[in-house]
């Protein structure tokens, strides 16, 4: 079999010419292998002579099955003599000629394609420094102190803003009730501004077995046409009411819910720990002002089928998370429930997936530019750190890799390399949150990276809630 190459923009096609006896021997081996399937009459199972069954089924019996068999090692042939070529869709097959002589067909392939870098080395990039406060401290031990907290029953006073009531309630227009305006053992942080205005701040003031009407005044813009701007009544029945009992911040709490005996300590852990947050998050924006900068200064033409490829990706993955997040949701309902569609996702989110294809695009044309590989130490010591979180030796977890992982490891590995030697290379003009900008000299950050050349989907919508008519839109 021969071949010869012809590189296009943006594809390469590989034209096959298969000799007659070549040919012969693939036809031989498709009827080997299929033989099995043949019962004619005078002839065992399986013993059917070849010039039968190509006389009874036709002479290109057999030509389907051979020329899959045979395109597909004369692809892989190609490709593997042609170690420039990087195919990034499925090939088009062309049969040319079947006839006496040869077997002619050429298989062409959408290739990655040439990225013409600009400048990436020695820019200047603007990015935010973010510090921790004692604020952030205050709101983070505040957190752990509501998690820690308790519901308690209340029945000695009436409700009030903060309480949790439980409800019924029934809505009406003119004394006819309108649907979804009724519910009943209804649960309400008083306060919360969940439903329509003027509701929870009647409600506060009742007590447990009170009952009342509410008069209240739907909004301008409610989501309900036939609601806008009405007025209404809620009978409102008030069955339960609890408050939310929040732990001193002392010693004692600090020691029942943490690993330090003091108030001091603890909250000295929280800031280091919030400083080392807000550490890596300006290390990785600086990464990201950085990425942007060079990949804004690239071309390059991006093939539609890897815009697509990146979509898919984009969809599979917000399907892993919509399920894992909200108990199994299927994809389907959650597009239902939110009125959207699979296209209108691909559709929003085109313009993420171009972005992240030229962002992977420049950062492997960057890596192949400054031959950027890491070394064996570099590498043990991401395995080392990945084994950690496993809890298992280096040792042991590099046996249960695979060849795909690990070279997986070592793209992530390369791609942390690069990043961390531009970053040495550019200028960051730093600006803290609501301060002037202010110049910092070119540091290289041992924080660990966020930014990936592999795309992730953009921030989902939250899965939709049943709701009530009574609730504010």
């Amino acid at each position: 079999m021969k071949y010869t190459t012809e590189k296009q923009k943006g594809s390469v096609s590989f034209s096959f010419t298969v000799p007659t006896d070549e040919w012969e021997k693939e036809i031989d081996a498709a009827y080997i292998k299929n033989k099995g399937k043949y019962n004619l009459p005078g002839f065992r199972k399986g013993h059917v002579p070849r010039k039968t069954i190509e006389k009874t089924y036709g002479p290109t019996v057999f030509f389907d099955d051979a020329f899959n068999t045979c395109a597909s090692k004369a692809y892989a042939t190609a490709l593997t003599e042609n170690a420039d070529v990087y195919p990034v869709d499925e090939p088009k097959v062309d049969i040319g000629s079947f006839g006496k002589d040869a077997l002619t067909f050429t298989i062409q392939v959408t290739v990655k394609p040439e990225v013409t870098l600009g400048q990436y080395k020695g820019l200047t990039v603007s990015a935010t420094e973010y510090k921790a406060s004692e604020k952030d401290a205050d709101a983070e031990i505040e957190r752990s102190r509501q998690a820690k907290s308790r519901l308690v029953d209340v029945t000695d006073r009436a409700a009030q803003d903060g309480d949790t009531v439980t409800i019924d309630y029934s809505g009406s227009v003119d004394g006819v009730k309108f649907n979804g305006g009724t519910a009943e053992k209804q649960e309400l942080v008083l306060g919360s501004k969940s439903f329509i205005p003027g509701f929870e701040e009647q409600v506060a003031g009742m007590k447990i077995g009170e009952s009342k009407d509410l008069p209240v005044k739907f909004p301008d813009d409610y989501h309900a046409e036939d609601l806008k701007g009405k007025d209404a009544v809620f009978a409102v029945t008030l069955h339960a009411i609890k408050f939310r009992e929040v732990p001193e911040l002392n010693d004692r709490f600090v020691q029942d819910t943490t690993k330090f005996e003091t108030v001091a300590d603890y909250r000295a852990d929280v800031m280091k720990r919030l400083a080392e947050n807000a550490a890596r998050r300006t290390d990785n924006e600086k990464k990201n002002r950085m990425i942007d900068a060079i990949v804004q200064n690239a071309s390059v033409e991006i093939p539609d089928c890897m815009v697509e490829s990146e979509l898919d990706y984009m969809l599979q993955d917000f399907e892993y998370r919509l399920s894992y997040m909200y108990g199994g949701m299927k994809l389907d309902d959650y597009f239902k429930y939110t009125g959207s569609s699979r296209e209108e996702f691909k559709k929003d989110r085109k313009a993420e997936a171009e972005k992240a294809v030229k962002t992977r695009l420049v950062v492997e044309a960057v890596i192949k530019a400054e031959n950027i590989q890491p070394t064996e130490d570099e590498l043990n010591a991401k395995i080392t750190e990945i084994a950690a979180s496993a809890g298992k030796t280096a040792e042991e977890y590099r046996k249960t890799l695979s060849d795909h992982q690990m070279s997986h490891i070592k793209s992530d590995v390369t791609v942390e390399k690069a990043l961390d030697e531009l970053a040495t290379a550019t200028t960051f003009e730093m600006k803290a949150e609501g301060k002037e900008k202010e110049k910092a000299a070119p540091k290289k950050s041992a924080a660990k990276k966020e930014t990936s050349t592999q795309s992730k989907p953009a921030g989902e919508k939250k899965a939709p809630a049943k709701k009530s008519t009574a609730k504010k839109d």
